[in-house]
């Protein structure tokens, strides 16, 4: 029988929990909180983040991360990717020897614009050939209601892919495989920003042509920096490419749509951040995907005018007019 730990109770950790539970596993879910771990355990229910998902039975909680790491046949890590680096270093002396770490995160890391799996791999100090990252459409509310989704688990090694993929083979929900670590994360990490770009132009009460366009653009300035990296083109054009970006972008349960579709209806960037209760991941990696674009001279014009309006004080109108001017001598496929 495997058994997960997974290190995260927020939303899409305690989706994943219950995916992993209906496949079979037992779960073990860390959450920061004490109080919230009793609840999982006493009330069968995440009030904070999913209250309406009655959890299995399969799936205990608690908030001491060597108790939940103890005996794991697998590691599971769904924190925010720009706290990672910080779990880890407290949790790298109780991670179960030899055992595959597994990322749900979608985030560049701040200053070293390191992919999740490199940090994953950088602090555990363990062969990146030990993790795999689970990437996809997969919100976590409709995750949550088991609704049909799929997604990709992708390692460097079949045995690790088949592994984590019987560990999540639910139902309701499918796992694809592919070796092309790279490429999904990249595609993972973008896509919140392009889904920044299209809540934007939502709040200005632009319609499905400025959609399309930014979504099939945002799918190029993705591509253009995976090739960059290494990353397979058939990449982007699946489940953790353009399946990920279509479901971030158009769905009003993404963080990052509905932080985007604030700052368009006018919102500063203040008061948005003070009202979410949950991480935009684009919003933090931003920043590191125009710096990683620009250090392989890949351009991307529309994260770099969400950039601009995260930290350089633009408008979404200056955007969009910026985007329209640019010139097309310039332009790449």
């Amino acid at each position: 029988m495997t058994r997960a730990a997974i290190m995260g109770a927020g939303s899409w950790g305690t989706a994943f929990a219950a995916v992993m539970a209906d496949a079979g596993t037992d779960v073990t879910l860390w959450a920061r909180r004490a109080e919230a771990a009793d609840a999982i355990n006493t009330e069968r229910r995440n009030v904070a983040y999913l209250p309406e998902l009655q959890l299995a039975e399969r799936i205990s909680a608690t908030a001491d991360a060597a108790q939940a790491l103890e005996g794991a046949d697998l590691v599971v890590l769904a924190v925010p990717s720009q706290s990672l680096r910080g779990n880890l270093e407290q949790w790298r002396d109780v991670l179960p020897q030899g055992a595959p770490l597994v990322s749900l995160m979608k985030g560049i890391e701040l200053g070293t614009h390191l992919r999740m799996s490199e940090v994953i791999a950088e602090v555990a100090g363990v062969p990146l050939a030990q993790v795999a990252v689970v990437s996809g459409p997969n919100l976590a509310k409709e995750i949550a209601q088991k609704q049909p989704a799929a997604a990709v688990v992708a390692a460097p090694h079949h045995g690790l892919r088949a592994k984590v993929a019987e560990a999540c083979a639910a139902p309701y929900f499918r796992p694809y495989t592919n070796a092309d670590v790279v490429g999904t994360e990249i595609a993972g990490a973008v896509k919140n920003v392009i889904a920044l770009a299209v809540g934007m132009a939502h709040g200005l009460g632009l319609g499905e042509n400025t959609t399309a366009t930014l979504l099939t653009r945002g799918l190029a300035e993705t591509a253009r920096l995976g090739a960059a990296l290494g990353a397979d083109p058939q990449t982007f054009l699946g489940l953790a490419g353009v399946g990920d970006m279509a479901a971030t972008c158009s769905s009003r349960l993404s963080r990052n749509h509905a932080f985007g579709l604030a700052l368009g209806e006018g919102q500063t960037l203040e008061e948005v951040t003070a009202q979410a209760s949950q991480t935009a991941e684009g919003v933090k990696s931003c920043r590191s995907i125009v710096e990683l674009a620009r250090s392989v001279d890949v351009d991307m014009p529309i994260c770099d005018g969400v950039h601009a309006i995260l930290y350089e004080g633009w408008g979404p109108q200056e955007m969009v007019r910026a985007l329209m001017s640019r010139s097309r001598k310039s332009e790449r496929v």
